[in-house]
């Protein structure tokens, strides 16, 4: 028998969205606190328990504000479309459009950007190589992200400054060998 509720598990996977709108922009946020969720997503399962992975925090406002300028162009890029078929009576999609370009507009100014890279670049092709390089680190970023929902967090799964992969990875120092998945 758990020695956890869990109707407070429960609660905590089926309330857990990605926060966009609802950011607070302005809440300081402790680096025990991202360091403490990196903890709990260090326990998050792997393929061979490799855990080939590491976490960039950036706090520095410039580069947060670069990284938020890299997202929005991929975010107009990838909106173009989806706005031209956007239909005005669909309360439901606006709603979800006008969040996502909230962040848009607002990623630069977050407290707290992490973002999780894998110490390798993802394998061609088909077959089971790519589904163990993703399937690698992306319980890992779901268990950062509930980490930090139990602590008050918002967080929001992000990739759309993939586009702009290397001009971040520039920007942060990272190695060409690390790819940033979120």
């Amino acid at each position: 028998m758990p020695d956890f509720d869990l109707r407070q598990t429960d609660r905590l996977l089926t309330t857990t969205r990605a926060v966009r709108k609802r950011l607070d922009l302005d809440r300081p946020v402790e680096p025990s606190v991202i360091v403490d969720c990196l903890r709990v997503a260090g326990q998050a399962p792997t393929g061979s328990n490799a855990q080939r992975w590491r976490w960039m925090i950036v706090t520095d406002p410039d580069k947060k504000q670069t990284i938020g300028d890299y997202y929005a162009k991929s975010f107009a890029a990838y909106m173009a479309p989806q706005l031209a078929r956007l239909d005005p009576d669909d309360h439901a999609r606006t709603k979800i459009v006008d969040s996502a370009s909230y962040l848009a507009d607002h990623l630069g100014e977050v407290p707290v950007i992490v973002i999780p890279c894998v110490l390798d670049r993802p394998p061609p092709g088909p077959g089971d190589a790519p589904a163990g390089f993703w399937g690698g680190i992306l319980p890992a970023v779901w268990s950062f992200m509930l980490a930090a929902r139990e602590r008050g967090l918002g967080t929001c799964w992000t990739s759309l400054h993939l586009t702009y992969e290397k001009e971040v990875a520039a920007l942060l120092g990272t190695p060409d060998e690390f790819a940033q998945v979120a």
